[in-house]
């Protein structure tokens, strides 16, 4: 992947075996799309650049997004993963923002690694903390513990945040008190394989260039399940909190997420139980994050049967809450539309020899790119509906365990006192 300015382009020269390159198009240093640019033995003249960014651009200049330097603090949960540990807080420190403090959060470590290599950036502006409990929402409760800040991001160790990431999420904060979460966009950091090209489709976690506030009382008029919509509100790659109301709200629900059987859901539980207290979350493209996709079949069966699993029990926790269960009755019909997109989305293609086939995509927004049909692995279909039906018993199953160790389930909606 690579950003361009249609004031600025220059020629593209990459591996002849490309016959594509998908750019991210910005404004002003703001970013406003994503387009492909077809390539003839790799190459693509700066004049053909400019002409295909240029589609994505408005009339006006998109207003510079306010920045912050009041100091901030990332949490990165970790396990297992030193070297991509050290290319995510590397570009973190890479990044404008002069006041971020980095927590990184081994949990439960097979080895001293990380450790290893925390300690080998010689930083006083990244800490390694050591975490003997299993699980990303462990981690993170453990980050949201320890920070000293009154805002608190998040981010996977498989991504590489943008220079100004930090800084902006800090400016958004600072601009609008009101405001108690927030995400961004997780762009692809890599394309080679057909599989990150297919996970990028499915995956479907950028969720366009156009700012967007989400309260309870302020429903979108663009999504009849709001607020139960997965991936509506962004992932846990990109996410940001107030650290007081978190706190309040009981952090990430540890029965849930990577680490434990449920694999899943607790990024969409937690920004729901945000707007189900009220509370306001928004979207802002100019604070985006570089992912690394799985590269692999195995990989990406594996993080997509994670994924039903994660939204089976998050489905599962909502229909054991009262109050919530009475929201989400209301808008059945649109979730099962919904679910049938995903599932569609998903399924797009099987794998197949030869190079990827593709089509256009036929989808609004001025994220331009091509849709993958043939390098998803096979069975999409039945394993969302398998770990649909399943994930609302290992939820139960796993709050139970969580329960026993002394961890954090808090509830979906906070009892409503008695009259």
């Amino acid at each position: 992947m690579s950003t361009v300015d249609p004031a600025a382009t220059a020629d593209l020269e990459v591996p002849a075996r490309f016959d594509t390159a998908r750019l991210l198009v910005t404004d002003c240093g703001v970013p406003v799309g994503q387009v492909d640019v077809p390539l003839r033995q790799g190459r693509a003249g700066a004049d053909e650049i400019a002409r295909v960014a240029a589609t994505v651009v408005g009339v006006e200049p998109p207003a510079e997004p306010p920045r912050s330097d009041e100091p901030m603090t990332v949490v990165v949960a970790t396990r297992g993963r030193a070297e991509s540990v050290r290319r995510c807080v590397a570009a973190i420190l890479a990044g404008d923002h002069p006041a971020v403090t980095v927590l990184v959060v081994d949990n439960d470590p097979p080895d001293d690694r990380t450790r290893a290599v925390v300690t080998g950036f010689g930083c006083d502006r990244v800490r390694y903390v050591h975490e003997p409990r299993r699980g990303a929402s462990v981690g993170r409760n453990r980050g949201l513990a320890e920070a000293r800040t009154g805002v608190v991001a998040f981010t996977d160790d498989d991504t590489e945040p943008d220079l100004r990431w930090a800084s902006r999420i800090a400016g958004a904060f600072a601009a609008d008190p009101q405001l108690t979460g927030l995400s961004g966009p997780v762009l692809a950091a890599r394309l080679d394989t057909p599989q990150e090209r297919a996970a990028d489709v499915a995956l479907a976690w950028n969720k366009g260039f156009v700012p967007r506030r989400f309260r309870l009382d302020d429903p979108p008029s663009d999504t009849p399940v709001f607020p139960f919509s997965p991936g509506l509100f962004g992932i846990g790659a990109n996410l940001a909190v107030r650290t007081g109301p978190a706190r309040g709200l009981g952090g990430f629900d540890e029965a849930l997420g990577p680490g434990r059987p449920t694999r899943g859901g607790e990024d969409i539980e937690l920004l729901v139980r945000i707007v189900l207290d009220g509370g306001t979350l928004a979207y802002l493209p100019a604070a985006y994050v570089w992912h690394h996709h799985r590269p692999s079949d195995d990989e990406l069966r594996d993080q997509l049967s994670g994924y039903a699993l994660g939204l089976g029990a998050f489905l599962g926790k909502v229909a054991m809450d009262p109050r919530a269960r009475r929201l989400a009755m209301r808008r059945f019909p649109a979730a099962i539309a919904r679910l049938r997109e995903i599932v569609r989305r998903e399924s797009a293609g099987r794998p197949g020899e030869g190079a990827p086939r593709s089509r256009p995509d036929p989808g609004p927004g001025p994220v331009h790119r091509r849709v993958e049909t043939g390098a998803m692995p096979g069975g999409a279909a039945g394993r969302k509906l398998r770990g649909l039906a399943s994930g609302p018993v290992l939820y139960v199953r796993t709050r139970q365990q969580v329960r026993a160790e002394g961890g954090a389930c808090p509830p979906l909606t906070a009892p409503r006192a008695r009259p």
